[in-house]
């Protein structure tokens, strides 16, 4: 599709006493050369300085809506019923742009290419020492059938037109930690919609978020995956998953 020459973004960005990390979120936000965006902040009623921080920052381009919510996701499905913007950015408190330049990048893909979503790389970087990289996850052009071989782009770095939420649903909120998986494997496996990937590190994630926090979660993300995947029932391509999952995330500790 053809878009705008200045299309805005919505950022969406859940918080949940989130004091600790949103300085840097909401500063990385702040320096991008490219401005027409709204970043629309979906509070958990925190219980901390989350918003007194968020309301210092003196944004105009800040939308405060603090209510309690459902979990992530159902944070994430209000900040898109509620987003102005021709392309939706998901930034979680936790994470912050790698450069200034991301959205002017992530724009000019849009519209050099004339796409349904773009997504690029992610860097993780230890929670307490953002200098310190832990892992490089540098994805690749989807093709068919590449989620059963354990693929799937950084969902941080995933910016999808507004167009395509509305056409093809919001994040589905039972599926836990795995409703990003789904969502993206929704858009471009299933309704295969346009994409570019854009070669470049787009956001930095603090290492330690929901979904690898323990061995529990990862288990019972990938649990989850299997059964979106339809192989649940098929032992060979569960192991045939699982291993290529596995290798792909050991190379992403040597991709630095």
């Amino acid at each position: 599709m053809k878009y705008l020459n200045n299309p805005l973004i919505t950022i969406i960005t859940p918080t949940y006493n989130s004091e600790k990390t949103i300085n840097s979120n909401l500063n990385s936000i702040a320096e991008q050369t490219y401005q027409n965006f709204e970043h629309l902040i979906i509070d958990n009623l925190s219980s901390d300085n989350t918003i007194k921080t968020i309301k210092n920052n003196n944004s105009k381009k800040i939308i405060i809506y603090s209510e309690k919510d459902n979990g992530i996701f159902n944070a994430i499905n209000k900040g898109i019923q509620k987003s102005k913007g021709d392309i939706i950015s998901i930034l979680h408190s936790d994470d912050f742009f790698f450069n200034k330049y991301v959205l002017k990048n992530v724009v000019d893909a849009f519209n050099l290419n004339g796409v349904d979503a773009v997504y690029g790389n992610l860097l993780y970087v230890r929670r307490k020492q953002i200098n310190n990289i832990v892992r490089l996850w540098k994805s690749s052009n989807y093709k068919s059938g590449i989620f059963l071989k354990g693929w799937a782009p950084p969902h941080p770095c995933f910016f999808a037109n507004k167009m395509s939420y509305d056409k093809f649903g919001f994040y589905k909120e039972d599926l836990d930690n795995a409703s990003d998986f789904e969502l993206m494997y929704r858009f471009l496996e299933k309704n295969k919609i346009s994409f570019k990937y854009l070669n470049k590190t787009l956001v930095v994630m603090r290492y330690g978020g929901e979904s690898n926090k323990s061995i529990k979660n990862i288990i019972k993300q990938n649990l989850t995956i299997i059964k979106i995947l339809g192989i649940n029932k098929n032992i060979l391509k569960i192991i045939f998953f699982l291993l290529f999952k596995f290798l792909n995330r050991i190379q992403q500790f040597y991709k630095r």
